[in-house]
């Protein structure tokens, strides 16, 4: 596959990246590969595909394309979903070991790892990496430290470039579920992040049509050994979901800019709402983590997450009288989704009862205003 020069920007390199090698008469973007098997020279070569479990040429330049985007060195690898790329990730603790993830995880993750502990394949350490003191003084002693950042559904923004450092000091593996900031908002990579995880479901593919996860790690070492667990695991992307992403990740730059800037304007407005008791959007000023996020991030990202007042009903009939958003378990596509995330009984406690998750999309905003303010104002009468 081709490569991209260093210094094209991101929302170029998504449009280029992972084109084949231009060739006269050759194919625009990477054709579509349905085969299972592929012919053998012989004794297995290194790089040789030997069956569609191990690689894919359809894989191949989504692979390349997500590790160019997170400042990678090494190709990514694609998972079935996203949970089997987190899988894949959680296996890097050995047998015993010690796994630091916030309690306020995205509840995949953290009901795996609860799993993982309450079968005695490890410890698990419960954080709230807000709490940078206590967050810091988990990790002696352990294996792996977990972050997400933004959070989800909080939106929590996390001292990411400390608690990473921290974790590398003590030689503490660091994997950066980067999902909700897309590597065009965050590179966890820069700060040192050994793995980085995304469900490509969500704003990579973008269109609401397809399960697949990505990895990006940092080295040789733990890509050979992440590269593995999806082997023998079966925990494989299907091709058509590889060039489906990569069709995705095209327009990804467009879709989240849009996203983005209508997200920032509802929240301000939702702000100012008589209906709404809690706003969290890092792109407010008035939000707890907007610092730490301006900082460290290149975008506030296009979730919102609302409290209406009245506690949980009032959640629950807000999302009834919707009518533009669409309520679904899901984010990062081009229609604006929503959904009161405490129904679902998997759902940390720590998630407030009545917060409602609202994935923008790339619908017009005043569309999008009309049909929240509308369905505020029923809910709260």
């Amino acid at each position: 596959m081709s490569q991209q020069a260093p210094e094209l920007r991101s929302s170029t390199a998504v449009v280029t990246l992972g084109r084949p090698d231009p060739t006269p008469d050759g194919p625009l973007n990477p054709p579509i590969s349905l085969s299972s098997t592929f012919r053998s020279a012989g004794a297995p070569q290194q790089g040789e595909r030997v069956y569609a479990r191990y690689a894919n040429p359809t894989w191949e330049p989504l692979e390349e394309a997500i590790a160019s985007l997170e400042g990678g060195d090494l190709p990514g690898l694609a998972f079935a979903s996203g949970m089997a790329a987190v899988s894949a990730a959680l296996s890097l603790v050995p047998v015993g070991g010690v796994a630091v993830v916030p309690s306020a995880s995205y509840n995949g993750t953290i009901g795996l790892a609860r799993d993982l502990a309450e079968a005695g394949s490890l410890v698990l350490h419960e954080v709230d990496p807000l709490d940078l003191a206590a967050t810091i003084a988990a990790l002696e002693g352990a294996d792996l430290l977990w972050l997400e950042s933004p959070t989800n559904p909080m939106l929590d923004v996390v001292d990411l470039p400390r608690l990473v450092s921290e974790a590398r000091r003590r030689g503490v593996t660091a994997v950066v579920d980067n999902t909700f900031s897309t590597p065009l908002r965050q590179r966890p990579l820069s700060v040192g992040a050994d793995v980085v995880v995304h469900s490509a479901t969500k704003f990579i593919a973008g269109h609401s049509d397809v399960l697949l996860g990505l990895v990006v790690a940092r080295n040789g070492e733990l890509r050979a050994r992440l590269a593995k667990h999806r082997t023998l695991h079966g925990g494989i992307a299907g091709p058509f979901e590889a060039w489906l992403a990569l069709r995705g990740l095209r327009t990804m730059a467009l879709r989240l800019d849009r996203a983005e800037a209508t997200a920032d304007e509802l929240a301000r407005r939702l702000l100012e709402h008589p209906a709404v008791e809690r706003v969290r959007y890092p792109g407010l000023p008035s939000d707890p983590n907007h610092e730490r996020a301006r900082v460290q991030l290149d975008g506030f990202g296009a979730i919102v997450s609302i409290e209406p007042s009245g506690g949980a009903d009032a959640a629950d009939r807000l999302v009834e009288a919707l009518g533009l958003f669409t309520p679904a378990t899901s984010l990062g596509g081009v229609e604006s989704l929503v959904e009161r995330r405490r129904r679902h009984a998997a759902e940390p406690l720590e998630v407030p009862e009545a917060l409602v998750r609202l994935s923008i999309g790339i619908e017009h905003v005043e569309d999008l205003w009309a049909d929240l303010d509308r369905a505020l104002t029923a809910a709260a009468g």
